[in-house]
């Protein structure tokens, strides 16, 4: 951005909770049936309908919050946010303001210029929205079946400076939510949004700049463009003496710029009052401290423990990318127990391949358990590593045990001296003007006995002491 500008940047992301059913009825939420077909009185907002707390959604969502570092208070409300959208069949959303559950947590990133703390200000329950889908036979059809689907409205501070930063708090809070089984991080489906508060400033400005929201930007890639543009769109209002209009705005993917959807609305727009028909929220100590104590390693503690078995920083990003992968990883090197970098290297040039990920769901073509007998048989000089991507290729897909397959086709490894010396001695035979040109100089070259070594015996013979061999025969 211009020089002598500060840019201003807080993000509100509404992650939907993994349960099976919605925030205040018995609906399902499953993603991607028949529209329509997901509603019940409760959820449609009919007459005399009363809604009833979801206990599993109250519970991840005291996860989130505590993986979080939020403190959770013991009781909150819920109150009515009221707004006339198509998709909105009560004509009010149900969520929560003025006594949140939880306040004050933080979010820590790693950035290319080291680590910082983000603040998040507060964690709320709320219900979802419908959704329009415009265009369907030249009309705009609404869909209800997500109205009710319980959310976590996660609200940041206006403390990241960069779209790079928002970007790197969305991975990390995603990572978080993944990994504590809330939330399956799928931003094509809508499970995971982000709305971008934005506003520049003057460098060392103490008071904000007027903000503007850009709302639903469902990728990570947008939202780093639609805060680029729309940083560089204020700057240069505020460059000209020319006013920010304080207002919601749309990310157009095709023209790359925001535009302007309507007036931001304020929190007494809203006429936010307390719903009538639920009690406040009472979250017991139990509840919380259980959840506490049944988180599992974050991810960034899991790439700090990573590093301490001797991976590279890439590798533990990489690994962490998805918990199963993690946990393959895990599991695998708890049955293993032998070199973690070998078998990282390996997961990522070999299993990773194949791995097909939905949401938190995951088919991975080899069980730990064969990862770590396939290593063993490494370690064990029984087969190569080139000849462990065979067998894993052969493996892949299927239960058999490693080696099975290496018994099948005979790939034992052949580590004998005096059987590798006589095929060191034919190869050497067999390229006498090669020999010469070695022993004048051409040093290059041994390399390309190698080769031959190992092409003979399909490349079962041990790397090692082929080497070995060769240096003293041609020595």
């Amino acid at each position: 951005m211009a020089s002598g500008y500060e840019a201003v940047i807080g993000l509100e992301v509404h992650a939907q909770l993994l349960t099976r059913t919605k925030l205040f009825c018995g609906c399902a939420t499953s993603f991607g049936d028949s529209p329509n077909t997901h509603v019940c009185p409760v959820c449609l907002g009919l007459p005399g309908a009363l809604p009833v707390m979801n206990a599993e959604a109250a519970r991840l969502a005291v996860r989130v919050a505590v993986a979080l570092g939020l403190d959770v208070h013991e009781e909150s409300t819920f109150e009515r946010k009221n707004y006339f959208y198509p998709d909105l069949p009560k004509g009010y959303q149900i969520s929560q303001y003025a006594r949140p559950f939880s306040t004050g947590g933080r979010l820590d990133l790693d950035l290319p210029g080291g680590a910082r703390r983000a603040e998040i200000q507060r964690v709320h329950l709320e219900e979802d929205a419908g959704k329009s889908v415009h265009g369907a036979g030249g009309e705009s059809i609404v869909d209800l079946n997500r109205a009710g689907t319980p959310l976590v409205e996660i609200v940041g501070a206006p403390d990241l400076r960069s779209p790079e930063e928002a970007s790197a708090y969305l991975r990390a809070l995603r990572d978080v939510l993944m990994f504590v089984g809330a939330n399956d991080g799928n931003l094509e489906e809508g499970s995971f949004r982000c709305d971008a508060n934005v506003s520049v400033r003057r460098a060392g400005a103490a008071a904000l700049g007027t903000r503007c929201e850009i709302k639903n930007v469902n990728s990570f890639r947008f939202v780093e463009r639609a805060i680029a543009f729309e940083i560089a769109r204020q700057t240069e209002l505020v460059d000209a003496g020319r006013p920010v209009v304080q207002e919601t705005r749309g990310w157009s993917e095709r023209d790359e710029r925001t535009y302007s959807l309507r007036s931001k609305e304020e929190a007494h727009d809203y006429r936010y009052f307390p719903d009538p028909d639920l009690p406040p929220l009472v979250l017991s100590r139990e509840l919380v401290e259980g959840e506490r104590a049944a988180l599992p390693e974050l991810p960034r503690a899991k790439q700090a423990r990573y590093l301490g078995l001797g991976l590279t920083p890439y590798d533990a990003k990489v690994l962490t990318a998805h918990p199963a992968i993690a946990r393959l990883f895990d599991d695998a090197q708890a049955a293993y127990g032998g070199d973690a970098k070998r078998l990282a290297n390996f997961v990522q040039t070999e299993a990773l391949s194949g791995v097909v990920l939905r949401g938190l769901e995951a088919e991975l073509p080899a069980s730990s358990a064969q990862l770590a007998e396939l290593m063993k048989l490494v370690d064990a000089g029984t087969i190569s590593g080139k000849q462990a991507k065979e067998v894993y290729a052969a493996m892949a897909g299927t239960a058999r045990a490693p080696a099975e397959i290496v018994a099948e086709r005979g790939m034992a490894v052949i580590s004998h001296e005096g059987e590798i010396t006589r095929l060191c001695e034919r190869v050497l035979a067999d390229n006498a003007k090669s020999v010469e040109s070695y022993r004048a100089g051409k040093s290059a070259l041994f390399g390309f006995f190698v080769g031959a070594v190992m092409k003979a015996t399909r490349g079962s013979a041990s790397p090692e002491v082929v080497q070995r061999v060769l240096k003293r025969l041609l020595g």
